[in-house]
């Protein structure tokens, strides 16, 4: 895909990977819409791309919520008159053992609202942007469309976040589903899972306990939001790219 013209949705597209991932998009000529819940965040990202010699908008949007994403990528297609890409990305966290035990005694138990909360952002909302975004593209007649879905290495389970690692083993066989569903209109359908990452939660850690974690990829180092970035525009270029995830992670799993 030729990324000049094209316009790309991306979630959770206020700060941290989305927005690199946008301001990467408008340096190659990409019209960006913008989904998030922080007004603010959307408006400084929005006014960056503006910076970048390209065009975004912002729409406050609960991916979650069925309704809102409908009326959204409607909004989407009425304000921009197509659509060409998605990216997933919009994302929480609520992470917990599924038990905690303290002299044989169990003290405290992952709730389901926790569970419910982290799988209906990651999952449910992938799953309700993807179909809205391939609804459109599809009525729309477009030539080519591209979803990328962000997963994480915790798809294959990290200690402390059932929720999450489940919602993030769910995007990558959902992507794998819709490239096999969507390829007869040309829509192709990935997956990306990050590694360790440098964002805004990522920083909350103390320094000593980042040094200990980057000292566990091979690599020697912790990945910058571009690395995504990067990865993601591989992918909406190469026309021979779906189905499949792509770990982005310094060899942390090798």
């Amino acid at each position: 895909m030729d990324i000049q013209g094209k316009v790309v949705a991306i979630t959770g597209g206020g700060r941290g990977i989305g927005r690199a991932v946008a301001l990467t998009l408008a340096a190659k000529g990409a019209k960006l819409a913008l989904l998030d819940l922080d007004e603010a965040a959307m408006a400084e990202t929005v006014k960056l791309v503006s910076e970048a010699g390209s065009e975004a908008r912002a729409y406050v949007c609960n991916v979650a919520d069925e309704a809102t994403v409908e009326k959204t990528f409607s909004q989407i297609v009425a304000d921009f008159g197509t659509l060409h890409g998605l990216l997933n990305n919009a994302g929480i966290l609520r992470d917990a053992t599924l038990i905690k035990v303290k002299d044989g005694k169990v003290i405290k138990k992952m709730t389901a609202e926790n569970f419910s909360l982290v799988v209906d952002v990651h999952m449910k909302g992938s799953f309700l942007c993807a179909r809205e975004a391939a609804a459109q593209m599809v009525e729309l007649g477009v030539e080519e469309g591209c979803i990328v879905n962000l997963s994480s290495g915790a798809f294959r389970g990290n200690f402390g976040q059932t929720n999450y690692s489940a919602a993030k083993a769910g995007i990558v066989a959902m992507s794998r589903v819709w490239s096999k569903e969507l390829a007869r209109f040309n829509i192709r359908s990935m997956a990306i899972a990050p590694g360790t990452i440098d964002t805004e939660l990522l920083r909350t850690m103390p320094p000593a306990a980042l040094e200990g974690l980057a000292k566990t990829i091979p690599l020697g180092r912790i990945g910058d939001v571009k690395n995504i970035a990067q990865t993601v525009i591989m992918i909406f270029e190469n026309d021979y790219l779906t189905g499949d995830v792509i770990d982005v992670n310094g060899g942390m799993f090798l």
